[in-house]
């Protein structure tokens, strides 16, 4: 068998190359990668060479024992490692390690059958042997150098998230404790430009804490505690704190009328985590003197919340990534971009969807839509509960 491997050399790596070619979809070269199969075909003949010879199990350091079981060090157990590393680096998945050597096993045996070789049961066997020592080692490698890819990923996001909320934290620190600064020398007042920009910037870290603290309780799979509130007292409660919002920003906020018999089923703390996410970025990305709206209504078993801004309109007309993390498709990148993926998983954890319409040249509707609930006749103590 050794033989024919090695007259047929050439031809059973151009046939790996071109299965390779086939299944690759990272635009990789069609040349050998450096520990891939031309490295085993070799191994493979010199195995075959030694198991003629006189010991022939000196061939078990190029190609491992048989078996499996407790890993031994050998020729093909180094450059299967290797070769595993290496399809990870191009951006191969798990399942083009093991058919990269499948491919050369059928190759040899579709070459053997057309060319009318013969292949002895104890050759066969070695090829196996080979076949199995090179997937497992180089599938354990690719495991192993993928947990660590993964693991840097991991930190250098949140590293990254970090950098980005301590910067954002201590910017709006900075500026309230300038503008205090000045107040209390008692040049201006409190009612003037420099109390304003205080206004901002107290506004802003509450919007930055409540976004990670909503963050935090997503992540850590903290129960969601929900209770029966009425609709109309929620949108009151959210009324409230954003016309402070409004007013800093130079914005009017107008709210329609609550039917008092609608409920909401939910946990008041993310829900008012997400509508007044969506509230805040109306007024950040709004002009100065625009009006914002919020409406809350029944439709058919829905309850709706809508959030109208007047940003312009989406850029792309497409709100498909405005939900991803990170993302910031104004021109103003100030914030985290963290909001809009918050606000979802926190309307998602209630049972709820959120979705936004883009209405070209005024502005998008972002609407949460919630499970229909109506107040009981008369209210009694009402506590909360823990749901998964």
């Amino acid at each position: 068998m050794h033989r024919f491997l090695s007259d047929n050399r050439a031809e059973l790596i151009a046939r790996c190359r071109g299965k390779v070619a086939l299944r690759s979809a990272t635009g990789v070269p069609g040349q050998e990668l450096d520990h891939g199969v031309t490295v085993f075909l070799d191994q493979l003949i010199k195995t075959l060479q030694v198991e003629e010879g006189a010991e022939p199990m000196r061939s078990r350091k190029v190609s491992g024992p048989a078996g499996g079981g407790r890993p031994a060090l050998s020729e093909i157990s180094e450059s299967a490692a290797l070769h595993g590393r290496e399809l990870l680096t191009h951006g191969f998945t798990v399942d083009q390690v093991v058919h990269d050597y499948g491919d050369l096993c059928q190759a040899i045996s579709d070459l053997a059958f057309e060319r009318g070789a013969a292949i002895e049961t104890d050759e066969f066997r070695t090829l196996n042997r080979c076949l199995d020592n090179a997937i497992a080692h180089a599938v354990t490698e690719f495991g192993y150098q993928n947990e660590i890819v993964q693991s840097d990923r991991q930190t250098l996001a949140l590293n990254e998230r970090l950098g980005f909320f301590a910067h954002e934290l201590r910017n709006q620190l900075c500026t309230a404790t300038l503008a205090l600064s000045i107040i209390k020398e008692g040049s201006v007042g409190m009612s003037g430009a420099t109390a304003g920009i205080l206004d901002r910037a107290l506004a802003g870290l509450g919007s930055l804490i409540d976004r990670s603290l909503a963050e935090v309780r997503m992540a850590a799979g903290t129960p969601v505690q929900k209770r029966l509130y009425s609709l109309a007292d929620f949108i009151a409660e959210i009324r409230l704190s954003a016309s402070l919002e409004a007013t800093v920003r130079g914005c009017v906020l107008v709210v329609s009328e609550v039917d008092p018999v609608l409920a909401i089923d939910v946990d008041r703390d993310l829900l008012l985590s997400a509508t007044g996410n969506l509230l805040q970025n109306a007024f950040k990305f709004s002009a100065p003197g625009s009006e914002i709206t919020l409406n809350a209504y029944a439709l058919a078993d829905r309850i709706l919340i809508d959030v109208e801004d007047r940003c312009g309109g989406l850029p792309s007309g497409d709100g498909a990534t405005l939900f991803q993390p990170f993302v910031q498709q104004s021109a103003d990148q100030s914030g985290l971009g963290l909001g809009l993926s918050i606000s979802q998983r926190s309307v998602e954890a209630n049972q709820g969807q959120l979705s936004v319409r883009d209405v070209p040249g005024t502005g998008c509707v972002f609407t949460i839509s919630l499970p229909r609930h109506q107040m009981p006749p008369s209210e009694g103590p009402l506590r909360p509960r823990a749901t998964g």
